[in-house]
């Protein structure tokens, strides 16, 4: 199945499914991909997450139904997701700016379109990457859970664990334990195999040398042989990683013979510059032939 159609089948089967619980690895399963990669990839292509996206379709679909039906606000509250008419009135208000009430009289309401899948060429454009075997290795990691999948905040959030282990002297402690002759660099890893909807794991480490590890909560990770898809990432982060990231996305996926592996998602940062506009790292993602 092409990279298009996977997309549309997904978003073809959210809407379908708009007034019930959604399990989001159904979702992606549509696009043949896994809950992370599809939830990331949604992500850096719309600019909202697959919950916004489903809430605000949710929400338009409520409105449009309290001011052509009679029915009960509750009933349309329960019927999009929704347990109790405080908490669809709350969501209402903060989407449409008026409460249901107010939309059934007549009041100006908010419309968020379905989303359909529309491939547009652009030329001219070039990706530095290598695909590249690795043979199974340990790490060593400090992990933290991010909240989101996806978007701004994990961004955020993410930045804000480098700092602090770049306060707390963990990057130093890394250093110590790590070796630098294949990974040149600290790794920031992305655990996708372990991720849910509601986050994933994220760790800051290095590939393990062997020396006695220095802080409890520094732990050894093996991670399997994998393919991978390795992406020189140019400029000044956090900016150069979401740019290159988006490319991955919307340019090397749909038209290379690769997706998404059920892996790591590793990046290789081999010095602190990263504020440098000249700075330059590496993004290796796992991935798999197209069948």
């Amino acid at each position: 199945m092409d990279w298009v159609t996977g997309i549309q089948r997904a978003l073809d089967y959210t809407e379908t499914h708009l007034t019930e619980e959604i399990d989001y690895e159904a979702v992606a399963k549509q696009a043949y991909s896994s809950p992370f990669h599809f939830q990331r990839m949604f992500g850096m292509l719309c600019g909202f997450s697959l919950g916004d996206y489903i809430r605000m379709r949710r929400l338009t679909l409520a409105a449009e139904e309290l001011v052509r039906t009679r029915g009960k606000v509750i009933d349309v509250a329960l019927k999009y997701g929704y347990d109790t008419p405080e908490s669809f009135s709350r969501a209402f208000v903060r989407f449409h700016g008026i409460t249901p009430t107010e939309a059934r009289r007549g009041k100006t309401i908010k419309s968020f379109s379905r989303l359909s899948v529309k491939l547009i060429l652009s030329g001219g454009n070039t990706m530095d990457y290598r695909i590249e075997k690795r043979e199974a290795m340990r790490v060593v990691c400090k992990k933290k859970r991010i909240a989101k999948p996806q978007g701004d905040t994990a961004t955020e959030d993410i930045s804000a664990f480098w700092d602090e282990c770049g306060e707390n002297g963990t990057i130093d402690k890394l250093c110590r334990c790590g070796k630098f002759d294949n990974l040149q660099g600290i790794l920031g890893i992305c655990f996708s195999e372990a991720a849910a909807d509601s986050g994933f794991p994220y760790g800051i480490g290095a590939e393990y040398n062997g020396a006695p590890l220095e802080s409890e909560d520094l732990e050894l990770v093996e991670i399997p042989a994998h393919t991978y898809a390795v992406f020189s990432c140019k400029g000044k982060m956090p900016e150069a990683f979401k740019e290159t990231y988006r490319q991955i996305c919307t340019e090397f996926f749909p038209q290379s013979n690769y997706e998404y592996g059920n892996g790591v998602e590793l990046e290789v940062y081999p010095s602190a510059e990263v504020d440098n506009p000249g700075y330059s790292c590496e993004i290796w993602i796992a991935v798999t032939e197209k069948k």
